[in-house]
């Protein structure tokens, strides 16, 4: 706990990947005032092709931040 997944475009290597994981790993730790060995992080690429149906994928409820706005629901 927690879990923290990512989707993205393709194009970024592994290594920025693994960097982003590991700043996100550590903010969450920090402000979720957890071990960071509680905390995992996945990173899937998404096509652009298939992008919007990926985000219609989310239940509206669990959408925090969306695409095209700064904060908040």
């Amino acid at each position: 706990m927690p879990h923290i997944a990512v989707t993205m475009y393709p194009g970024r290597s592994d290594e920025i990947k693994s960097r982003f994981a590991a700043k996100l790993t550590e903010f969450v730790s920090e402000e979720l005032g957890v071990s960071p060995t509680a905390v995992s992080v996945s990173v899937e690429d998404i096509e652009k092709t298939d992008w919007e149906k990926h985000l219609a994928s989310f239940d509206e409820k669990i959408m925090y931040v969306k695409e095209g706005k700064t904060l908040g629901r």
